[in-house]
């Protein structure tokens, strides 16, 4: 339940951005509407943010392997909820994006270790329900973005300039994030030391300052030559790339069984997908139904809460019956590729609507979301324990940051390819038509992975391993 509270808190951090993009651009904040594209812009900014949350996705699991998977839980929590802090103190578009990156890289390291952590502590019969359970905290904190911000930003009218209320939302949560934070070290007071906790920080304020530098470096770079933020966003995506070629290169052998297998590396792939389906959704749902059925910020954002809200029983009822199913000699990739073709089918049918209808109903788009959503969160936790029943038991953390390294590749493109989509045709249609597109593209390289019911020769179950 504290990994849970962990998952919530992170990632309000994460989604609020989204909501507060959308707020700024309705409401003339300076450094977003001083631009002719802003909601290009505002992607762009959610973009740097992933690339940011990527690019320590492998180095905060390689570390948790070394110094302890609670050891990165904890340094991740703190980390972001110090940065979100800061958030609300910073002015301008340039620093706004920097503090944003910095915030991602703390929280990049958290996702390796939760699933690491929850492997070796649940019995293999409850695994997946385990991971099911805990990401439910995605899905909390993601709704609390979409549907409070409207909220937080009306606590902060009352205390300082309207056009200064956004601050508050940051403000609010990086002070939930803190203390979600404190309270998991209590917890886990146990297994970590100062020195730990101190080795760990500086190894990760070294990868980190690295990234920044880097990311920055090609944001600055290609501002100055006048790129889009397309390409902008492509060219970070090219930097993960570079950073998978070094990892292979100066630990080809150490990491041949993350990186050499081929049912992990076409899960990676497959996760590009998933990661660009749920931030997009997560980042633009609020102006997506705000700009299709006309309705206000407050409105919009209660519908687009039934996307987020839905993993609050999909990701459960997902890993219960991933669990289940293999219990009844089930594969989990089966299980994983069958809710995959659902919600593409359901996410086609949503981009349809958009096209077809003269005035989007709102309640008819809250529906659509919501079942999409509740399958697409149903089929994480599979993926996650199929990802654990392939890597090797010392490597897991290692191989669940480069799953989502590879991952947010979609995650880093999505803001960014979708507000440029929405900006140069004046509506969402365009852009939730590619999401349907690439959704449809990660069931294809998902139906690629090998697998088999009944038990695998290493004795994970529904899984046949071949390196």
């Amino acid at each position: 339940m504290l990994l849970l509270l962990g998952w919530t808190v992170s990632a309000a951090d994460r989604a609020v951005t989204g909501p507060v993009v959308t707020w700024m651009i309705e409401n003339d904040v300076a450094f977003l509407t001083d631009t002719d594209n802003p909601h290009a812009l505002g992607g762009l900014i959610g973009g740097l943010f992933f690339a940011g949350y990527m690019l320590t996705q492998f180095p905060g699991g390689y570390l948790g392997d070394r110094y302890g998977h609670r050891t990165l839980i904890v340094v991740s929590l703190l980390w972001a909820g110090i940065a979100t802090l800061l958030t609300g103190f910073i002015g301008g578009l340039v620093a706004f994006i920097v503090i944003r990156v910095v915030t991602g890289l703390g929280e990049g390291a958290y996702y390796s270790n939760d699933r690491t952590l929850i492997t070796e502590t649940t019995p293999e019969r409850d695994r997946s329900l385990g991971m099911g359970v805990v990401i439910t905290g995605l899905a909390f904190g993601i709704t609390i973005a979409t549907v409070f911000t409207p909220h937080l930003i009306g606590i902060g009218r009352l205390v300082m300039p309207d056009i200064e209320a956004w601050r508050m939302a940051f403000w609010i949560l990086g002070a939930a994030t803190v203390a979600v934070g404190l309270l998991l070290a209590h917890r886990f007071r146990e297994h970590l030391s100062l020195a730990k906790l101190g080795g760990a920080s500086l190894r990760l304020a070294g990868y980190s300052a690295v990234s920044l530098a880097l990311i920055m470096g090609v944001y600055l770079l290609g501002d100055k030559a006048g790129l889009s933020g397309l390409w902008i966003a492509l060219l970070e995506v090219a930097l993960a790339v570079g950073l998978v070629m070094y990892a292979l290169s100066r630990k080809g052998e150490e990491l041949k069984p993350v990186l050499r297998n081929r049912d992990l590396f076409l899960i990676y792939l497959a996760n590009i997908a998933i990661l660009w389906n749920l931030w997009f959704f997560s980042f633009w749902s609020v102006s997506i139904v705000a700009g299709a059925a006309n309705s206000s910020f407050m409105s919009a954002a209660l519908t687009a809460g039934f996307n987020a809200g839905a993993g609050i029983l999909g990701f459960p009822a997902g890993g219960w019956l991933s669990d289940y199913g293999v219990r009844r000699g089930w594969g989990r990739k089966e299980m994983m590729l069958t809710f995959t073709g659902v919600q593409a089918v359901l996410t086609v049918c949503f981009a349809w609507y958009l096209s077809a209808a003269e005035k989007p109903s709102l309640l008819v788009m809250g529906l659509l979301l919501f079942t999409a959503s509740l399958f697409f969160n149903a089929l994480q936790p599979i993926g996650h324990a199929l990802t654990a029943d392939i890597a090797q038991p010392e490597l897991r953390g290692s191989a669940f940051g480069m799953q989502n390294l590879i991952g947010e590749m979609g995650a880093v493109l999505s803001p960014a390819i979708s507000g440029v989509l929405r900006d140069r045709t004046g509506g969402w249609t365009a852009a939730v038509w590619l999401d349907a597109g690439i959704v449809v593209a990660g069931f294809c390289v998902l139906a690629c992975v090998r697998g088999q019911r009944g038990p695998s020769g290493t004795g994970s179950p529904g899984i046949s391993v071949k390196v």
